[in-house]
């Protein structure tokens, strides 16, 4: 049995963006209470009722989605398995053998990917929910993927005995 030797599970907890999504739902909220429900229309120009049912499904699923996303990294003596969910269902799997170089990294989500969440910038693929600090992993084959950690320090404490050859050692 393979003993893991790094275990990070992150979700998007940063409460401007909690409130960003929040807002929005609470105005059709209560404009759907005051149409719908009382009777009275919500505004100078109100929407029909059914607008506010489709706005709600929408928001509504919306934050459903950013809810349920969790990034999980997991990195053993094999390689390293990540999972987004709900995007990747099941783990996917980086064995050391397919890595050209791996390391911790400061980066910028918004200038080098665009933002947080699965993305494809410049320098590659990233998944991140938070920060700026990433696990660079650096294919044989020249493609690249960044995914977002909250622990740098023990993550590279863990890379520096698995793969001390492909471990370039602090970057942050």
């Amino acid at each position: 049995m393979v003993k893991i030797q790094f275990s990070e599970k992150q979700r998007f907890n940063q409460v401007w963006l909690w409130i960003v999504l929040i807002i929005p739902v609470v105005l059709v909220v209560w404009g759907f209470v005051q149409q719908v429900i009382i009777g009275k229309p919500f505004g100078n120009n109100p929407p029909p009722d059914w607008m506010y049912l489709l706005l709600l499904l929408i928001l509504g699923g919306t934050l459903a989605l950013f809810w349920f996303i969790k990034l999980e990294t997991l990195i053993d003596t094999e390689g390293i398995h990540y999972r987004f969910t709900p995007f990747y269902r099941t783990f996917r799997k980086i064995r050391w053998d397919e890595t050209n170089r791996v390391y911790v990294r400061k980066y910028s989500p918004i200038l080098e990917y665009g933002g947080w969440g699965v993305r494809y910038g410049i320098k590659g693929k990233a998944l991140n929910v938070s920060g700026n600090k990433g696990l660079q992993i650096e294919f044989n084959n020249g493609k690249k993927l960044l995914i977002g950690t909250q622990q740098p320090e023990e993550l590279q404490k863990v890379l520096n005995q698995l793969v001390p050859a492909k471990s370039s050692g602090k970057r942050y």
